[in-house]
């Protein structure tokens, strides 16, 4: 049974991979996890740059990568700051083999964001100003969005389960 690819997404600092471990754990098993971040690593030497058209080809990439899992009937989590604008893109992707996509956005203040990051453990960001444009670029997709900046992983897991369970992030 084809189960849903859920892009799980938010500007940097959102709080994603945090939020994606308890999710996984609330998911029926089986459930796969893909932290994008990891495929930035796949690029080598002189096109490993992070342009606008490799940030598209990673997000293509790994949105296929999470195709067959599905397929297979696993639950997937995509973990990646995956604008609105790429929605398209993931459709077109999915739709091929007919499997559902939920697109849910995390997308607390841009204070918490950028504290978040300035505190992270490893890829530490003391400087959110580069991060603005691709916090912006979540206007928009307030359908998918949960704005919260009090609540733990585990409350923000819980409530984007019970809406995967209603459809209520389901992509058209």
């Amino acid at each position: 049974m084809t189960k849903p690819i859920i892009l799980l997404s938010g500007p940097v600092g959102a709080g994603k991979t945090a939020v994606a471990r308890q999710l996984a754990a609330m998911l029926p098993a089986p459930t796969a996890c893909i932290e994008g971040d990891t495929f930035w690593f796949f690029i080598t030497g002189a096109t490993k740059k992070r342009t606008p058209s490799n940030f598209k080809m990673i997000m293509t990439s790994m949105t296929a990568a999470a195709v067959p899992y599905a397929l297979y009937g696993y639950n997937v989590i995509v973990d990646f700051s995956t604008p609105p604008w790429f929605l398209d893109t993931a459709r077109n992707v999915v739709s091929v083999r007919n499997v559902p996509l939920d697109y849910v956005v995390l997308r607390p203040s841009e204070k918490v964001c950028a504290t978040r990051a300035a505190a992270r453990p490893e890829g530490t960001i003391d400087d959110y100003t580069h991060y603005r444009e691709l916090y912006q670029s979540f206007d928009g997709a307030d359908r998918y969005t949960i704005q919260d900046d009090e609540s733990d992983a585990i409350t923000i897991a819980t409530q984007i389960r019970d809406g995967l369970q209603a459809g209520t992030f389901r992509v058209p």
